[in-house]
């Protein structure tokens, strides 16, 4: 891809090259990433020409006067001259989740850090495709390096991106796998299966002899079905001991425990109405699985105005720090915490690696992607089921309102 040239002062190499050079003026210590830190020692520099070329120069220290900071001799900071060099696009799937402001804020100072130039994108609500092919497509013509995405459609998605990759870009995926997942060409996300999988086992040891008998509620993210709803389902399904059908979908299992499914957005409103649909089905409903913890929410309040709350067991996904609280006071019973600061951590990271060497970090063993960790909090362990207390997953939880 063509770097952008940047206004810069005109540099006298003399007879280093034979010509003054206005390009955008890096130095190759910034260029291996190391730290910049006085820049005294700044007389190996180098331009990037319009082509994307990396001319070094090998300057005499003497000629430019012993002691002469880079700030100095070019009137710009190494972390400006790192800053033009790299840019990236963080789409995530709406901005009124705290998960997502979560990530826009931890990608927002791991870039400062890192001297890239962030944009950030979202879906005006859980699913919204066109507009993240619209964000996509403002990228490309932003000739950013990397698109960092969170997507709604995982499938839907994947021919802009190709396209988006053909024109130089590098693709990245967070939290949701892309499909077919090689679209992204590194992905950082929970393992959602092992995530869905944790509540299932404790639900399951936690039922006991009821578990036979139980009454479930699935509350899930979109009709459309993406990657990161499936997997949380079926893990779910797979922890509590139901036989699985296809496990690259939702509702087609047979088990007569499974009152129904009910799809919430991933948001408060939107699993209050699938509580509400699924309480029509049985009122008996002893055990539910929501996809996220503002699913959870909404089912819980759906399941206090029908005289259930506290005599189902309600389970979710996320670890934010208001979900960690709503497991302490009893309104969740077990929470699988995941990590969405170290994904875009990770995939900034990623950026700056495949840019000075041209690889990727790679996956997990036994996965496609790389694994960002996922642990149960509760305040009810149970043998077998690995898990952390309520008070242990507040100092590590995540949570940003929209401010």
């Amino acid at each position: 891809m063509a770097h952008r040239e940047t206004a810069l002062p005109s540099v006298i190499v003399g007879k280093t090259v034979g010509r003054e050079f206005q390009r955008e003026l890096t130095t190759e210590k910034i260029i291996r990433g190391d730290p910049c830190e006085d820049c005294s020692w700044v007389f190996n520099c180098g331009f990037m020409l319009s082509g994307g070329d990396y001319m070094p120069i090998k300057f005499n220290k003497k000629a430019l006067g012993l002691g002469v900071a880079c700030a100095a001799l070019l009137g710009f900071s190494c972390a400006q001259a790192s800053a033009a060099q790299l840019s990236a696009c963080l789409i995530t799937k709406t901005d009124n989740n705290p998960y997502w402001i979560t990530m826009q804020h931890a990608a927002a100072a791991k870039a400062k850090a890192l001297g890239i130039k962030l944009y950030s994108y979202a879906g005006k609500y859980d699913g919204d495709n066109a507009t993240q092919v619209n964000d996509v497509q403002t990228c490309v013509a932003n000739q950013v390096d990397a698109i960092i995405i969170a997507a709604s459609s995982p499938k839907g998605i994947a021919h802009t991106l190709d396209q988006a990759h053909k024109a130089g870009v590098l693709i990245i995926a967070v939290d949701t796998l892309l499909n077919p997942i090689d679209t992204a060409q590194v992905s950082f996300a929970t393992d959602n299966f092992e995530a869905g999988e944790l509540d299932g086992r404790w639900a399951l040891k936690t039922l006991g002899a009821k578990a036979k008998s139980a009454k479930i509620g699935m509350i899930d993210l979109a009709i459309n079905q993406p990657s990161v709803g499936v997997e949380r389902d079926q893990g779910f399904l797979k922890g509590f001991g139901i036989a699985l059908k296809n496990p690259n979908k939702w509702g087609d299992e047979t088990d007569p425990r499974i009152v129904g499914h009910a799809v919430s957005g991933g948001n408060e409103k939107g699993g209050l109405k699938a509580m509400e649909q699924l309480l029509a089905i049985n009122n008996n409903i002893n055990l539910v699985y929501a996809i996220n913890e503002p699913a959870a929410f909404g089912a819980y309040q759906a399941l206090k105005s029908s005289g259930r709350a506290g005599k189902a067991k309600l389970v979710a996904i996320d670890g934010s720090c208001p979900g960690i609280k709503w497991v302490k006071q009893g309104i969740i019973d077990a929470d699988a915490m995941q990590f969405p600061k170290r994904m875009v951590v990770k995939a900034l990271e990623a950026l700056v690696q495949y840019k000075k060497d041209g690889t990727v970090p790679k996956p997990s063993k036994g996965l496609p992607y790389f694994n960002t960790g996922v642990k149960l909090v509760t305040a009810h362990p149970v043998p077998g089921v690995p898990s952390i207390s309520p008070a242990e997953g507040a100092k590590m939880c995540w949570g940003y309102t929209k401010s």
